[in-house]
């Protein structure tokens, strides 16, 4: 698996101040895109063990709140097999919270099946906040928090596991 990049000390993708990663490689193509030069798989650089170690210090500090997984795609089969390990051990760091952005729907990530499906739901399992659902261009709006188009939800992925129903996440949009 490739990284495109990281952030530190990024505000935009999550609440509070967070350390974001930029994954290699996407299959939705969405018109309009902001990170269009994630889509390429080869794109970036290795996810070794070097730069998962880099995260994890990055992630050290008290006053960031957490990590986000970007894209390109992170739940991309290919991706989610390198992600699970890391995020792994990114849950071992107390006070630390996991958001995820994708462009499939949360439904269609559950409805995986065989090794794919196993390593997906494991993955969401260490997730608190999934963004989900692909950016629609026609549906784009600079008044939404954390995402870009009306058609994504934030959802509060630990209350949605345990209920079995969507539960979104209490965060406010701008007015």
């Amino acid at each position: 698996m490739n990284y495109a990049t990281i952030k530190n000390c990024d505000i935009a993708n999550g609440v509070g101040v967070r350390v974001s990663l930029f994954v290699s490689g996407c299959t939705h193509r969405c018109k309009n895109c902001f990170n269009q030069e994630a889509w390429d798989f080869e794109y970036g650089q290795k996810f070794d063990e070097d730069i998962q170690n880099k995260l994890l210090k990055m992630l050290a500090p008290s006053y960031i709140k957490g990590l986000s997984l970007l894209g390109g795609e992170p739940f991309e089969p290919s991706n989610v097999k390198g992600l699970l390990e890391f995020v792994k051990k990114v849950s071992k760091i107390e006070n630390k919270d996991v958001w995820a952005y994708t462009g499939y729907t949360l439904e269609q990530l559950l409805a995986r099946e065989g090794e794919d499906g196993k390593n997906t739901r494991e993955l969401l399992s260490y997730i608190d906040i999934l963004v989900d659902g692909p950016f629609i261009e026609e549906k784009k709006s600079l008044r939404l928090k954390f995402r870009g188009s009306a058609n994504q939800r934030l959802i509060d992925l630990k209350k949605t596991l345990e209920s079995g129903e969507i539960t979104l996440a209490d965060i406010k949009d701008r007015t």
